[in-house]
């Protein structure tokens, strides 16, 4: 068992109904994503690009990426900001929540009824009061090229 006593910071935020969260340290910023610019031929998950504080960042709809249902209601989502070697990227989420403090000792293994396509790219998971917290593993997330040369 871990050492309970050393805890991370996970930024929470749902999308598709599930909460997923990420390990601090991996986030940038988060921001309402603004005149945001398609891509031609993009795969599906590619939401397009735009500028952030003069950055040019790659948008990602989360939902689309782990095949899971996007939002109908027509209400705008957020980005996380993260980086990955010199490119930046935002995952678009339906809603951001707020920063938990969990014990690393408490993470567990990904459980066996995990969709497929969420277990691919989660690092565990932490049950929170009747909720599941899906840690990502950011590298995966972005690991675009990874299914398509499986496919």
């Amino acid at each position: 068992m871990n050492d309970t006593s050393s805890v991370t910071e996970y930024v929470t935020f749902t999308t598709a109904g599930q909460m997923f969260g990420l390990p601090i340290e991996r986030v940038q910023d988060v921001f309402k994503p603004t005149r945001m610019t398609r891509v031609p031929l993009a795969r599906p998950e590619i939401a397009g690009v735009l500028n952030l504080r003069g950055r040019i960042v790659t948008a990602i709809h989360l939902s689309n990426r782990l095949d899971l249902p996007s939002r109908a209601d027509g209400v705008p989502p957020m980005a996380i900001g993260i980086e990955s070697g010199a490119e930046s990227f935002g995952l678009l989420v339906d809603a951001v929540g707020e920063v938990l403090k969990l014990a690393d000792g408490e993470r567990e293994q990904n459980p066996i009824n995990l969709d497929r396509k969420i277990a691919r790219v989660s690092a565990g998971v932490f049950r929170l009061d009747g909720q599941l917290l899906v840690v990502l593993d950011v590298d995966r997330v972005l690991d675009l090229g990874a299914e398509a040369m499986a496919a």
